[in-house]
């Protein structure tokens, strides 16, 4: 392999990363399209929809023997239970805020993950912060302080999405690369199964279902659930597989910068002083924890490797 491959390869995860995280960042004018219909009837369709999509792509990739293999295995079914309720919530949380006016709340919550992601090495992980961490950690909770006593209102939705994401991405972390993208969503899908059909029967049985309703735009794009939740995945999961993490942990926030933007110019959701210093803080803090990841990554690099014993 030629000193240009690792550099090309990495650009690639690079483009593949990028390509999902603004995907992901568009999906608010995604949901948004979708309406009237409710948040409960579209992550009902969403979790069949992904399931029935991941099974046409096991079926034409011809890998149903990984999704064998981890059944076979108690520990990695119990994971993906645990890690298809997390999503489940996610899901659930990100569509009622986008279709309720909050998009600018959900993407706070996706501006703090990282933060919770790395109170979680702490407290579960039992990791060391370095002093910079502290300090991002503790300007992130002096955020949502300002936002609840300036803003008047606790950002529940952004605090339930960030710790959700972070604990979805605490059991992949256990969970390793046992568990390809593809077999993961197919089971975590599939647990989901009876929860998606009897939201969709009290749907059906309260305000009425609207898949097929309200024209044939609205169908085609309501029975695109399944494809929009998956292919932002493998692009993800194609560019976790290439890019180096300190490249992934600075193109994550591309997602939630677009959701801000779609909130604030888009939709003209309120963004009062309060908020926007909140928001302020946030940013400072991310900035603090990018800065001591790429400064500790290049001392990593740098320093000479040990022997191996």
């Amino acid at each position: 392999m030629t000193a240009a491959d690792p550099a090309r390869e990495h650009a690639v995860g690079g483009l593949y990363a990028f390509a999902a995280y603004v995907l992901w960042g568009f999906l608010p004018i995604y949901f948004l399209s979708l309406a009237p219909t409710s948040s409960w009837e579209v992550v009902g369709w969403r979790v069949i929809l992904s399931f029935l999509f991941c099974v046409l792509l096991l079926t034409v990739m011809r890998t149903w023997r990984r999704v064998r293999a981890i059944l076979r295995s108690r520990r990695l079914v119990t994971w993906t239970i645990v890690a298809g309720s997390l999503i489940y919530v996610n899901w659930q949380t990100y569509l009622i805020a986008t279709l309720t006016g909050r998009v600018i709340e959900a993407s706070l919550g996706y501006f703090i993950n990282p933060i919770f992601t790395v109170l979680l090495g702490v407290l579960v992980l039992r990791e060391r912060l370095r002093a910079l961490q502290w300090i991002a950690i503790g300007i992130a909770g002096a955020a949502v302080v300002v936002i609840v006593v300036g803003y008047g209102t606790f950002p529940w939705i952004a605090l339930i999405l960030a710790a959700c994401f972070a604990f979805y991405g605490l059991v992949k972390n256990k969970i390793g690369p046992s568990v390809d993208a593809v077999s993961g969503l197919t089971l975590e899908s599939l647990w989901l199964l009876p929860v998606a059909v009897v939201q969709l029967t009290i749907v059906a049985a309260t305000t009425g279902l609207t898949l097929g309703r309200l024209g044939p735009l609205h169908t085609v794009l309501l029975a695109s659930a399944g494809a929009v939740t998956a292919v932002p995945l493998l692009l993800f999961a194609a560019g976790a597989r290439r890019a180096p993490l300190t490249l992934l942990g600075i193109l994550q926030f591309v997602a939630p910068i677009l959701q801000f933007v779609t909130g604030v110019w888009v939709l003209g959701e309120p963004m009062p002083l309060e908020r926007w210093i909140g928001f302020a803080l946030v940013w400072v803090a991310l900035i603090l924890l990018t800065a001591d990841s790429l400064r500790f990554a290049r001392r990593a690099r740098t320093a000479p490797v040990g022997p191996v014993v």
